[in-house]
């Protein structure tokens, strides 16, 4: 049985706090695609954890994760991220921690170009979280990116390495007029960091297609929502890889299997991280009051969410290029101070009505559709079934289900693994 949980919305839905309950269920998850520029916030009864590279299933003990080849890998992010969680008293060995042999590894370099390019973009930035991505993943199409199976042939490594630091300092020096890295450096953190991991990285396509084969059950773990995915997000205000399920085995390393279910996880409003469109955005005190309630800032950069309402028109777009089967609605529990919640129902451009989600300057100039709903003024963190939430709540729910024409399979009510229940 073959999962994917991924994103609806820009991203930042709840994915680790999905993972690591329905990881319960589960052998092996893995990460698929993307780095360390998001994070997965995750509370359970060992304490708040925040992964950025490593999947959720991590928090426990009787799973296997995944790094796959569809991964950017920062191996000094890594270091850290790992230690971070053995101090909490989470184990992590090369029993239950893999990574691909295939996947990139993003350079200090990297980070470098990503904050000179912003730099230069002043006003005019795509938001970028500064952690190398989009140079890493461009170098990977370019085929001049190091791959961690690279880290066992050093010889091969450290001439491959020379080539394409010559063509990493012409760009920083010449483009930028920055001083570049030295190979020295650049060898030594490879060195460093690589030989820390040499006993994690292996051909996880050929230990994923045992497991499927076996019949292990195996769950996807994306970053990011849909309307950040390279080609179907807002681009260019997107990541650099697919964080479609559709892209989840060929991120893992066995392209030739099907994902079975696809588990899309959306708030009962909506947050954004970084530029681009964001047509149901609020400002002011308004969206204060709820970046506040919910505590939305980023879990990678501790910036602060931009928020809005909650947005049918993209969520229904999400939902069909996830091909999402079952959907879990988070935070519902951080409406419960409005006593009239907002929702998009559909946009308007040029006097037009608009319920299909566009692209390029008509998604730029969309205004949203704003309707209101009753909200019901008390605390539902409590409650572990449909039932038990007050009237409006439930009402809230089922506006949600007609427009978006999907049910929810799961709501959350809180960050606590058991503040939730299925519907």
């Amino acid at each position: 049985m073959l999962t994917a949980v991924v994103g609806i919305n820009w991203g930042d839905e709840g994915k680790g706090r999905i993972v690591d309950l329905l990881s319960r269920d589960q052998d092996i998850v893995v990460r698929y695609q993307g780095g360390n520029n998001a994070g997965h916030t995750v509370i359970n009864e060992k304490g708040e954890f925040i992964l950025n590279l490593l999947p959720s299933g991590i928090l426990r003990d009787d799973v296997v994760c995944v790094m796959g080849n569809g991964m950017a890998i920062d191996l000094k992010h890594l270091h850290g991220e790992i230690e971070k969680l053995r101090e909490k008293g989470i184990k992590i060995s090369p029993e239950n921690l893999k990574i691909s042999d295939r996947a990139i590894v993003t350079m200090p370099y990297h980070v470098d170009l990503d904050c000179f390019e912003e730099e230069r973009l002043g006003g005019a930035g795509y938001g970028s979280t500064r952690r190398g991505i989009a140079p890493v993943y461009s170098d990977k199409y370019a085929k001049k990116a190091i791959r961690t199976g690279d880290l066992f042939h050093m010889d091969y490594l450290k001439e491959h390495l020379r080539g394409i630091l010559e063509y990493k300092n012409l760009t920083v020096e010449k483009v930028y007029g920055k001083e570049g890295r030295t190979y020295e450096e650049m060898l030594s953190y490879l060195e460093t960091y690589g030989a820390e991991f040499k006993d994690y990285i292996c051909d996880t396509g050929v230990y994923l297609q045992k497991a499927n084969e076996a019949g292990k059950r195996i769950m996807f773990e994306a970053q990011l929502g849909a309307l950040r995915d390279i080609d179907f997000g807002i681009y260019p205000f997107t990541s650099s890889s697919n964080t479609i399920s559709a892209y989840a085995p060929i991120g893992a390393g066995i392209p030739g299997i099907k994902v079975d279910t696809t588990v899309g996880i959306m708030k009962a409003y909506s947050t954004c991280v970084g530029a681009g469109p964001f047509t149901v955005e609020m400002e002011g005190d308004e969206a204060e009051a709820l970046r506040k309630a919910g505590g939305e800032y980023g879990a990678a950069t501790g910036r602060p969410r931009r928020v809005g309402a909650f947005d049918v028109v993209a969520s229904k777009y999400g939902i069909r290029v996830q091909g999402s089967d079952k959907i879990a609605l988070t935070k519902l529990d951080v409406l419960s101070y409005m006593d009239k919640i907002p929702v998009c129902t559909a946009y308007e451009y040029n006097g037009e009505r608009i319920n299909d989600f566009p692209v390029g300057e008509v998604l730029e100039k969309a205004a949203p559709v704003i309707e209101y709903v009753d909200g019901w003024g008390c605390d539902i963190s409590g409650c572990r079934s449909f039932g038990e939430l007050p009237e409006n709540a439930k009402k809230y729910v089922e506006f949600l289900e007609e427009k978006l024409g999907a049910k929810l399979w799961l709501i959350s009510v809180g960050a606590e693994r058991d503040a939730y229940f299925m519907r």
